[in-house]
């Protein structure tokens, strides 16, 4: 069972999908505290270490890992300081967050190096921090290859894309998985995964806010709800926001998929709702789940949506709990790979391990 080391872990979505294909997750790096507790619960076999990475020795992470091998380190570390040149680069705190993560990629030599970060990233002054990123794993004896994928194509019902970075110490440059899903079936692609299809059999929520543990209300309707509820007897994390009448009747009147130009002139120019927001489209995949919970409508009910809701469209099973307040629980969400892409990237690494 090969090993796998996550930093910049949040919640753990990267090397969650990871352990849905065989691996083993050895330790998890953060420094937010929900994050790491919902983490710990859902990894129950790994170590963990909260705490600022840049403070975090060599001494502590080998410690921790008490000798068990490392083939594979993930995660997603703030780039945006690579950008720079000179001692400005050497300097900026968002560096030494980078800089960290190829350090401690120096001190365990994993076969795998993985990177997942915002697409606009790639052309984001020039091409300066993809270029640096290439190099700083070159430099560590590694075969980098990189690319935009986007997660509805992968069987993930959310328009999310953001660009992976593969390094890999065999020599080969790192082959992506072809997407499995697109708009429209075919012979070989299936259909993507709607918003409707993934959250449908959810307790719907119009009227009360839902409780803690709930039951689920609804057989199974499709592959992806039965993915969902594997080794899961009930809902946890979906309790819905409790609006005032008026933002329901707002909210009511934005259509699926549509946003707030929907709305009529005089409750669009007036200062009473975020510009933001969007309804769902219900018979395609969402857009991109971000670390905000207000700024989508759930695609039928006039409410925004659970915490529960969120982590389905980012492909989370029902059985992944999350831990903190709503909204550390909502930004956890946000912040993370979703586990489905995740797997698919861990099954192509695993071919090659």
């Amino acid at each position: 069972m090969p090993n796998v080391v996550d930093l910049f872990c949040g919640c753990g979505g990267l090397s969650y999908g990871f352990e849905q294909e065989g691996f083993k997750t050895v330790l998890g790096i953060d420094h937010d505290k929900a994050a790491i507790e919902t983490f710990k619960l859902n990894h129950q076999d790994a170590k963990t270490i909260l705490g600022d990475i840049r403070e975090i020795s060599n001494e502590q992470i080998l410690k921790t890992l008490d000798g068990s091998s490392v083939d594979v380190v993930i995660g997603g570390p703030p780039c945006q300081g690579l950008s720079l040149s000179g001692p400005r680069r050497l300097e900026d705190p968002r560096n030494q967050l980078y800089l960290s993560f190829i350090r401690i990629v120096s001190l365990l030599n994993p076969k795998y190096v993985l990177i997942e970060n915002v697409p606009g990233m790639v052309s984001l002054f020039k091409g300066k921090i993809k270029d640096e990123i290439v190099k700083s794993l070159e430099e560590l004896g590694y075969t980098v290859n990189f690319q935009i994928l986007k997660a509805s194509e992968y069987g993930v019902p959310q328009h999310r894309r953001r660009v992976f970075f593969i390094g890999t110490k065999n020599g080969e440059k790192f082959e992506f998985p072809l997407p499995t899903h697109k708009e429209q079936e075919d012979l070989i692609l299936k259909k993507m995964v709607s918003t409707y299809d993934a959250l449908h059999d959810l307790p719907i929520l119009e009227s009360e806010l839902g409780e803690p543990i709930q039951e689920y209300t609804l057989p199974v309707q499709n592959a992806y709800q039965e993915l969902m509820r594997h080794n899961s007897n009930h809902v946890l994390n979906h309790i819905a926001a409790n609006h005032s009448d008026k933002v329901k009747e707002t909210i009511k009147l934005v259509p699926p998929g549509k946003n707030y130009k929907a709305l009529p002139e005089e409750l669009r120019n007036s200062r009473n709702f975020n510009v933001a927001w969007t309804r769902f489209p219900d018979h395609a995949p969402s857009p991109t789940i971000d670390t905000g919970h207000r700024h989508h409508f759930h695609y039928y009910a006039n409410r925004v949506p659970t915490v529960r809701e969120c982590a389905r469209l980012q492909s989370f099973p029902d059985r992944f709990e999350f831990v903190g307040n709503k909204t550390e629980q909502f930004r956890q969400v946000g912040n993370a790979v979703p586990p489905v892409l995740a797997q698919t990237l861990a099954k192509k690494i695993l071919e090659k391990l």
